[in-house]
């Protein structure tokens, strides 16, 4: 893997009634396979996690989802496409990857809830993975030394 720099991304919904500006974007894409992201895309959720620099154009067309207690998931209510998955305490931006237009320099780097992945797909990629215990607990850690 190589280090992760951030530039400006644009993108969109289906439709266009949505625009996304991510100022920090990174170079990485993560992908989560708990059941619950499984579920809303009928996959896993391929992400860029872009902080909380993110300006959302056309606000009035975005359905918020309060899809647990710690976060958020947004999707136009036009079109239906899926935009982003936030937490709620810190404002932290997973954005979904297919909605953005320049994809170049994008590497595939890690996978979370690995141990919920079906049997019925496979990346060939060698990326970082953690089970959804290992993903708790190194966030419990991250709080607690915050």
């Amino acid at each position: 893997m190589t280090d992760n720099p951030t530039t400006e991304r644009k993108g969109h919904c289906l439709c266009g009634a949505v625009k996304i500006t991510a100022k920090q974007a990174p170079s990485h894409v993560g992908t989560c396979h708990c059941n619950m992201c499984r579920r809303w895309g009928s996959g896993p959720f391929m992400e860029l996690d872009c902080g909380t620099d993110v300006a959302i154009e056309g606000e009035e067309n975005v359905t918020i989802y309060p899809s647990s207690d710690w976060a958020e998931r947004a999707f136009c209510k036009i079109c239906g496409t899926h935009l982003l998955y936030r937490l709620k305490g810190s404002g932290e931006h997973m954005v979904c990857a297919g909605i953005f237009g320049d994809i170049d320099g994008l590497e595939f780097t890690s996978q979370v809830f690995i141990d919920e992945k079906p049997a019925y797909y496979s990346f060939a990629e060698d990326t970082k993975n953690m089970t959804g215990a290992e993903l708790f607990a190194m966030v419990q850690a991250q709080q607690e030394s915050d």
